[in-house]
């Protein structure tokens, strides 16, 4: 049985206490650390990308999303995972919130990138840290790297950002929440470059505000991981 089981509330300090820190450590990691690593061993920046980003960001999001409800007076339990974090049974309103938030990202999205692409011409969309050529023989392993990264970045973000923090935020800001909560998510991608930042953002506000609504962390990770593992694997085929 849990000794706490009032969800207080997160504060905007407290809140940027936890985001400002996590976009040091992103921006840390991969302006310096991902490419020296890479420089030393001669291999591609998207390995150790999946070996920095998953081990030395997104564990550590999900070691601070323990270490918060441990505080809280919160045991790791199937009642904590449901109750606090919301990962609640999927319904099917659920789902129609998902697909239709996935759609508004994917039409969003790409008229931002087709907007700056008009201003500024033709860019690469990803940081030079995530930037690969599709996947060649001898390359397929790569895969077996990216793996347990995408289930580290999706289930790090997910536990810590929507599933520890947002219902606090929810009771500090009530219906205005998912635009904090927004904010502070695209500040921890600042490390991303200006331009994948910008094409985020439907992304960012769209499922901060349908993770609000829907009051399921699972839709966050459907509407997360949909998007991140998909489009990872048709760049890896060259098919986008």
């Amino acid at each position: 049985m849990e000794t706490k089981t009032t969800v207080k509330k997160l504060s905007f300090i407290g809140s940027f206490a936890i985001y400002i820190p996590a976009s040091i450590l992103m921006f840390c990691l991969t302006k310096y650390l991902i490419p020296y690593l890479s420089n030393v061993t001669g291999q591609e920046t998207i390995l150790f990308w999946f070996i920095v980003a998953g081990l030395g960001i997104f564990a550590p999001l999900l070691i601070t999303a323990i270490l918060i409800l441990k505080y809280e007076g919160y045991k790791i339990t199937k009642s904590t995972w449901v109750e606090r974090l919301r990962f609640r049974k999927i319904t099917k309103s659920d789902l129609i919130w998902c697909f239709a938030g996935l759609v508004l990202v994917g039409i969003f999205s790409m008229i931002i990138m087709k907007g700056l692409e008009f201003m500024i011409g033709k860019f690469d969309h990803s940081p030079a840290f995530m930037s690969f050529e599709p996947l060649t023989a001898g390359r397929y392993w790569l895969l077996i790297v990216w793996a347990p990264y995408w289930i580290l970045n999706i289930l790090g973000e997910e536990i810590l950002w929507r599933g520890v923090m947002l219902p606090r935020q929810e009771v500090a800001f009530g219906k205005h929440a998912w635009l904090i909560h927004g904010f502070g998510w695209g500040l921890f991608h600042i490390a991303f470059g200006w331009q994948l930042l910008i094409t985020l953002i439907p992304l960012i506000f769209i499922q901060s505000y349908i993770v609000q609504r829907t009051k399921n962390s699972w839709v966050g990770v459907i509407m997360h991981g949909g998007l991140n593992g998909p489009s990872f694997i048709a760049i890896c085929f060259g098919l986008i």
